[in-house]
């Protein structure tokens, strides 16, 4: 939202010359207050939606039609695609991890990047 501290520093000083600093409490409060009662006003609509839709039969997940299933297998192809080595699709790890074995054996332990 704000590319840096001072775009921020900037917002409180003028928020501070048009309230002044008797003001600026009472405004804090009431933005608390009305963020707190807004999210409590969502909560409830949600839960009500889940009661109905439990009360109906209905199952939560179908709703969602699988959405987090089909992220899940998403980021697994684009995890096995970019990274073909630690999905060992090919069987290269038990080779690497052989030759690790044999380097350690001869030179010592290696360190491993992540």
């Amino acid at each position: 939202m704000f590319d840096g501290i001072g775009e921020l520093l900037l917002i409180l000083i003028v928020v501070l010359m048009l309230f002044g600093s008797k003001e600026i409490p009472d405004i804090a409060r009431f933005l608390g207050k009305t963020m707190a009662q807004l999210k409590n006003a969502t909560n409830e609509i949600k839960s009500e939606i889940q009661k109905s839709a439990h009360d109906n039969g209905m199952d939560i997940d179908s709703l969602t039609g699988g959405i987090s299933q089909e992220i899940h297998k998403a980021k697994s192809g684009i995890t096995q695609m970019t990274n073909p080595l630690e999905s060992d699709d090919l069987g290269l790890q038990k080779p690497l991890d052989d030759v690790s074995e044999n380097l350690e054996d001869k030179s010592g332990p290696i360190k491993r990047q992540s």
